[in-house]
Order: structure tokens, then sequence, then C-alpha cells
């Protein structure tokens, strides 16, 4: 969707997310200093989407995340309700884009089938190629980790719903690769983001565990074969919609980090792995690095993964491999979408240091 647009929305001055202090911001936005300038912004981007017809009682879960963007539910009386999403940089923009061009090419993709109406229809609206907001219909149903928190005891059942349903994703879409062919995707772009945005990985000792860590996949996966397919790349508890009556999915959001030809492996591990995350309120690099340090993941994570279309853990010499490959595909990815990350020494602490410093003791 393109349309003639300014440059910035009428009447806003550039925000603290273009200067150079934007290094020194906290990882989590303080919503009681942001929201009233981004209340107005966003009431402007949404007359700019409606035609100027919409009052502020018409804009809900007003949120600026981590990644850079503000993003909030209008519901109006013009159209069906949509989750309107505003990049707050260009690492945001180059995101939302690409979870855009992922979720056009799977729903053009007939392998696909049933699978599309999990898929949540956005728009993108642009200005001389700037993307200043995407637009996605609301699908039905409430966040799976609200869900958990409200109803614990739903754990099971939710997790294999959501696994089975990732899987069959996997199994229309996929084929066996030889991993090795893969690891300089895989594994070295990845452990090069590190590198780049997190300062403590170019250090001395978090150069030494980088090395470790990139030897230790490279040796694991040589020889392995592995699914590719269609992959969500982030797919935990927040980003899957569910029927609260039945308990079954209707919607997977959030495709930013989405592969047409990404290891299934990391949907299925990552969700039983941020499922424990959730229910020990811990970070994720924490529950990773006593995977590490165990060799393994615990008796109830493995049993979980019997529901995924991944090879059972045990049948490999390194039960830690697929766990850190995971662990990696999600670091960098969120350090690749915000400076924030990196430069925030409470998620570095909690989600880098303790994975690289177990890898480099063994």
């Amino acid at each position: 969707m393109d349309t003639a647009l300014p440059r910035t929305v009428p009447g806003e001055r550039p925000g603290p997310g273009r200067s150079g202090w934007s290094g020194l911001l906290p990882l989590d936005p303080n919503p009681l200093l942001t929201r009233p300038s981004d209340l107005v912004r966003a009431h402007r981007l949404a007359g700019l989407l409606r035609g100027g017809n919409v009052r502020f009682r018409d804009l809900h879960r007003l949120e600026r995340t981590v990644s850079d963007l503000l993003v909030f539910r209008l519901e109006d009386r013009a159209a069906d309700p949509l989750v309107i999403k505003h990049p707050r940089s260009a690492r945001a923009a180059g995101s939302l884009t690409h979870g855009c061009a992922a979720l056009r090419e799977l729903a053009e993709d007939d392998r696909v089938g049933e699978w599309r109406r999990l898929l949540p229809p956005a728009e993108e609206l642009r200005y001389e190629g700037r993307l200043l907001l995407v637009a996605e219909r609301c699908l039905p149903g409430v966040e799976a980790d609200t869900l958990l928190r409200r109803t614990p005891g739903r754990t099971l059942p939710l997790a294999v719903a959501a696994l089975g349903t990732v899987a069959a994703l996997h199994r229309a879409t996929g084929r066996p690769e030889r991993a090795e062919r893969r690891t300089a995707d895989w594994v070295d772009t990845r452990l090069a983001v590190l590198s780049e945005e997190v300062p403590w990985c170019a250090g001395a000792r978090g150069a030494t565990a980088v090395r470790a860590l990139r030897d230790r996949l490279h040796g694991g996966l040589a020889g392995r074969t592995l699914t590719t397919a269609w992959t969500h790349g982030d797919y935990h508890p927040g980003n899957i919609l569910v029927d609260e009556e039945s308990g079954a999915l209707s919607g997977v959001i959030d495709w930013a980090d989405a592969r047409p030809d990404g290891p299934c492996a990391v949907d299925s591990y990552l969700f039983v792995l941020t499922l424990r995350q959730q229910r020990e309120r811990r970070e994720l690099g924490r529950i990773v690095a006593d995977a590490v340090r165990r060799g393994g993941l615990l008796p109830e994570d493995r049993d979980l993964l019997a529901h995924s279309d991944v090879p059972p853990p045990g049948q490999e010499a390194d039960e830690a491999l697929l766990p850190l490959l995971t662990w990696l595909w999600h670091v960098a990815g969120n350090a690749a979408k915000s400076a924030r990350y990196g430069r925030s020494r409470r998620w570095v602490a909690g989600n880098v240091v303790p994975v690289l410093t177990e890898v480099a003791r063994r």
C-alpha cells in the first residue's frame, strides 16, 4: 500500500531514537516517559491510515517494544481491528519489511495449504519507498503466554498443539539437507552479529568463547542431516494465538525472523526452552547454560520434544548441540534487530555471557 505522505508524521519531531544518545537508553523503554508522545504519534499514524477519522479512544494496547517498534491496536468503526506496527529505526523497518515479505511468500506457497488461516494478513504503508507502518488484521484468540500465566495447568496440551502445528508446516515445506553446507549461514554469520553488536563478545574472554562455540557447532553439525523448511525463527508462546476454550491454535504472528530454508529444530527447541523460561522466570541464556553444563535438556523438556518433528534428543553425541544452535539463532536475531540488546548489560549478562562462558569451560 503506497500513498503520498510526508517524510515524518505531520507535526512530529525526530525522537531520541534517532540521536547518538539512543545507546544509553535502558533495554525496556519506560512507558511513563514515552506514552504521551507515543499516543500522539499513534493517533497521527492511525489518522493517515484512516483518512483522519480516528479518535484517541480507538487506540489500545499502546507499546514501545525493545525492537524499536511502536505497536498498538486500532479498533474503530471503519473496519476490522488492526495491529499497527510503526518502525522507529532503520533496523526495525528492515525487520517489518522482511516479515511482510515472508507472509506474502507463505500465503502464495501452495504447499502451505490450511496453514494459511494462521497467517495474519498484513499491508505496508510507504512514502517514497520508506516504510511508515505495517497494518495487520487481528486474528482471533489470546497470546499463549498470557493464557499460561492465568492457567499454567494447560501447559502440556497447549505445548503439544503448538509443536504439532509448526511440525505440520515443516513437513509440508521441508527437505533433508547436509548441515555442514549451511554452517556459514547458520553459525558464522550469527556469531559475527554477536561480535559486532555485543561489546563483551569482542573482548578477550568473549572472543575466546565465541571461537569455542564456533568450533563446537561446526564439529557437531559435520556429517549430520537436518530438515530445512519454512521456519518461523522466533516461535515462542508470545507469538502464537490460541482459542481459549478449545486450546487450538488460531494464529501465528511476528514473522520477522522467518526463513524458507531454516533449520526446523530451532522452532521446536525454542518453544520448549521458552516454556521453561516462563515457568522458572529466568533468562533464556541461563536456561541454555544449564543445559550445556548438564549435557542436555531436562527429561520433561525432552518428553515435550517427542511431540515435535525433530529427532529425539539422545541420538547425537552432543545433546546440547541443538539447544546451542537455537540459542545462537535467537540472541543473534535480537541483537540484529536493535542496538539496545547488545548495549544492555542486563540482557548480555543474562542471555549471552552464561552460555558462552559455559561453552568455553568444556
